[in-house]
């Protein structure tokens, strides 16, 4: 099992207060000493007040936070979790991404998903109405680019076009589709290399737009459906990053409550098929940050790796 850490949401709208004397390296540097595989950043440019004041949250832009941390650790991988597809052109995309894995040194995962937040997508100019299709078109001339050939369309046609830096991954970094609907499923199993699938209940499904998922079994389920036809394609099995169920318990408990109860279900998560777990913790300064990141790494890390250290 891997883990990845979700940099607090919360902490943005907050920063320079939540930091203290202390910005994103030391964060980074905290996460990768804790024993954590990846940090990640989720993706939200400009969302509007009234989803805020619901609830929602604002972000850094994930290509400058994560080349930031990237470039004080050696081992940490970074992650979108998750980069909107529609909200840029492609080929930008792309170009941005490259970079980041080539001044990583090869750490990126791109965590990519069609977005839910309509108010966003207008203010951005984009279709929302289209963000599945433009998606499903964005990855694969998003892999052309980083491969050096064509892509002769329909959309985002590239003829004698070239990226440089190209990605230090092979054919590009893995790219992981987040959504808990069919199509996201599809997309996964066909376009991508890893699925996120996103444990809510039926009222937050109704702000995200997709389905709910509230038990491991259900999602066991959905993993191996998705793993099967993977199989059926001749393709390798996808990673797949999941945030526990435990999560929603850290609005009210401790992250010692947390670590322990996720520890208990771990095995019941890696036989349902998930190989990444994220955890984000729902610190209130970098101090507390600090001491989540100690129980977590001693409650749940440690033994998930099996030291005693």
């Amino acid at each position: 099992m891997h883990f990845t850490l979700m940099f607090p949401m919360r902490a943005v709208k907050h920063y320079e207060r939540w930091r203290g004397d202390a910005d994103l390296s030391t964060v980074a540097r905290l996460v990768e000493d804790a024993g954590f595989d990846a940090i990640a950043m989720s993706d939200h440019p400009y969302p509007d007040k009234t989803w805020l004041a619901g609830g929602g949250h604002h972000s850094f832009d994930p290509f400058v936070s994560l080349s930031y941390m990237a470039a004080v650790t050696t081992r940490l991988r970074v992650m979108t979790y998750v980069l909107v597809g529609g909200y840029r052109n492609p080929y930008l995309a792309a170009k941005a991404i490259a970079s980041l894995d080539t001044l990583s040194r090869g750490r990126t995962i791109v965590g990519m998903g069609a977005g839910y937040l309509e108010s966003e997508f207008d203010v951005l100019g984009a279709d929302f109405a289209g963000r599945g299709p433009t998606l499903e078109a964005a990855i694969p001339a998003m892999r052309a680019a980083w491969t050096g050939t064509d892509h002769p369309g329909p959309r985002f046609a590239a003829t004698g076009h070239e990226m440089l830096p190209a990605a230090v991954q092979q054919g590009g970094p893995p790219i992981w589709i987040g959504g808990n609907s069919a199509a996201a499923r599809r997309r996964a199993v066909e376009l991508a290399d890893g699925w996120i699938p996103m444990g809510q209940s039926r009222e937050v499904a109704e702000i995200t737009g997709t389905p709910p998922l509230e038990d491991v079994a259900k999602l066991g389920v959905q993993i191996a459906d998705a793993q099967k036809r993977r199989a059926a394609l001749g393709r390798e099995p996808m990673d797949v990053g999941f945030a526990p169920f435990e999560q929603a318990g850290l609005v009210r408990g401790t992250m010692t409550d947390y670590a322990e109860s996720v520890r208990r279900r771990l095995d019941a998560y890696a036989e349902a098929g998930v190989t990444w777990i994220t955890v984000e913790p729902t610190s209130r300064s970098l101090e507390d940050f600090r001491r989540d990141l100690g129980v977590v790494s001693e409650l749940l890390l440690d033994p998930a790796r099996g030291s005693t250290a």
